[in-house]
């Protein structure tokens, strides 16, 4: 059975943080994959180098080589310049990316990847699609439909100088799905208490199959002792 790589998309506090910490990441299930970014870090969050990021400067990601192009220190499956729309010279950008070895290093291991916009997403299966000789996965897309009502949620958030307006921009509505090529595969709403019960099924398939694939290693294990 080929890994998976599932890819998590929806607007800002539709509930994919929660449901990858509560539902993906317990036992070793998923594995979230890692972005670099240049926003700061948030040290009441209790943030910190690799968690949940690597944190980096914009050379990181505007590195000019000898002949003046600019280009990523290391090589990246996606790139995000989130605030692009509104950036101004004397701002700050904000670049996110995951570099390829984030994805290299956890080879043969189920991952998750959770972004806003389906255009991201379509990058990170494109990479995948692209690297089928050493990264065969299944991919799998989950649409995260917000609440009516989610203004709140995503005010608190909103803590750097154009942060409502970034989050409110980038969009992840049925056109967006439409132009990014995704197929979804699960719709949910999981803040309204609205599941998908194929995806529960397909994670139950998985996790079920993580315990058995786990007591043939333990009993090859203590085979071997004997």
């Amino acid at each position: 059975m080929l890994p998976v790589l599932l890819l998590l998309i929806g607007p800002s506090a539709s509930g994919k943080t929660l449901f990858k910490r509560t539902r993906l990441e317990p036992d070793g299930l998923f594995y979230s994959l890692r972005s670099a970014t240049t926003r700061p870090m948030r040290p009441d969050d209790n943030e910190s180098e690799g968690n949940p990021y690597f944190f980096r400067d914009e050379s990181y990601f505007e590195q000019k080589d000898k002949d003046g192009k600019i280009s990523p220190k290391e090589p990246l499956a996606t790139f995000l310049w989130v605030n692009e729309a509104v950036w101004e010279p004397g701002d700050p950008k904000w670049f996110y990316g995951v570099p390829e070895r984030e994805i290299k290093d956890n080879l043969g291991r189920n991952m998750v990847y959770d972004v806003i916009e389906p255009r991201y997403a379509a990058d990170m299966a494109k990479w995948f699609r692209e690297h089928k000789e050493t990264a065969d996965y299944n991919i799998k897309v989950a649409w995260f439909i917000p609440p009516e009502n989610d203004g709140g949620v995503v005010k608190k958030r909103a803590n750097m100088k154009n942060d409502k307006k970034v989050r409110d921009m980038n969009t992840c509505g049925a056109l967006d799905i439409l132009r990014a090529k995704l197929t979804v595969d699960y719709m949910l709403c999981p803040r309204e208490g609205i599941p998908s019960a194929s995806l529960d099924r397909f994670l139950l398939q998985l996790y079920n199959n993580m315990i058995i694939d786990r007591e043939r290693q333990e009993k090859e294990f203590l085979n071997r002792k004997r």
